[in-house]
């Protein structure tokens, strides 16, 4: 069977097909159009075909990134991105072969998740409370907060949360993650109460829309943007101003930040990893298993700032 006669078509079969046999999110198709077409301005550079490529020219291209200066994670992600092209390409018979198959990656450099301490947690909530610029403002600050806090949430489940998500149980959250699956987090009672409050001011407004003949939302965090709810850059922007206000490095905070502290306090307070990975959503246990190092970094520096016996520097 022949393939696409165009490079591009290549990529826009491969992307419609994870888009509907693997519910692949919206973000994790971007990546992978994004490392895409990085290879795919590389290969049109040396008039390169996709059915003709071969595997000395794939590694031809790691090296290209490697001598400019790419972390080993991006190369990483940008070689799955091909085998998973190569492979798609194959079993739709566009290629006899997959030229990328036998090329081992560059592995990815083990870095630590960069959390927060219960304290500097506290500062950004309680910055929540007194950021914005109207009561409404404020109120929905703290929920998105709480919320993030209290489930440790990717940030774009957080800003995409549906309304009806957020009724019924007060205890419980549904939140829809990764492949389109579901799970349940239980919310602290700060989390509920904040929930309740913004719940109560975004259906006034709601209300007062509907008498004008607006539309109804289905979003908790309902926004005037193409997706109509908030969008991550504006969430990335007020977390920023939060960590300001609180007094902390605005370089040290971000959504994922949150959720990396979510898992370190849990595992600290004598949560188990399964119980922490079911509520991250993680796939597998060993994803999840990056806190026990985190943890343990940070008991160590604790020893040798606090023990009797440590010697000074």
């Amino acid at each position: 069977m022949e393939g696409p006669a165009t490079w591009q078509g290549w990529i826009s079969a491969f992307l419609d097909a994870k888009a509907a046999e693997l519910g692949a999110a919206k973000n994790t198709l971007m990546a992978y159009g994004r490392d895409l077409r990085e290879f795919l301005a590389w290969l049109d550079g040396r008039g390169l075909a996709p059915d003709s490529l071969g595997q000395p020219d794939i590694e031809d291209y790691l090296v290209f990134c490697d001598d400019t200066g790419l972390a080993k994670s991006t190369r990483a992600r940008r070689l799955s991105a091909i085998k998973q092209l190569y492979r798609f390409a194959y079993e739709e018979g566009w290629r006899e072969d997959n030229p990328a198959m036998r090329i081992k990656g560059p592995g990815k450099d083990q870095r630590l998740p960069k959390t927060l301490s219960e304290t500097e947690v506290d500062a950004l909530l309680l910055a929540a409370r007194e950021t914005g610029r109207t009561e409404t403002d404020r109120i929905r600050n703290t929920c998105l907060m709480e919320l993030l806090y209290a489930t440790g949430m990717r940030v774009t489940e957080l800003v995409s949360l549906p309304v009806a998500s957020a009724r019924g149980n007060p205890n419980l959250l549904l939140i829809l993650g990764k492949g389109g699956k579901e799970r349940l987090v239980p919310l602290s009672r700060p989390a509920q109460e904040t929930l309740q409050q913004w719940l109560n001011h975004r259906d006034a407004a709601e209300a007062a829309d509907l008498a004008e003949g607006k539309p109804a939302s289905r979003y908790l965090f309902p926004s005037r943007s193409a997706d109509g709810y908030l969008t991550r850059h504006r969430f990335y922007a007020l977390i920023k101003d939060l960590a300001v206000t609180a007094g902390i490095p605005s370089a040290k905070v971000t959504p994922h930040t949150l959720r990396h502290a979510f898992a370190t306090h849990l595992l600290a307070n004598g949560a188990d990893l399964r119980s922490i990975q079911t509520l991250l959503g993680h796939a597998d246990v060993g994803t999840t298993e990056i806190y026990t190092h985190v943890l343990d970094e940070r008991l160590s520096q604790l020893v040798l700032e606090h023990h009797p016996l440590a010697e000074p520097d």
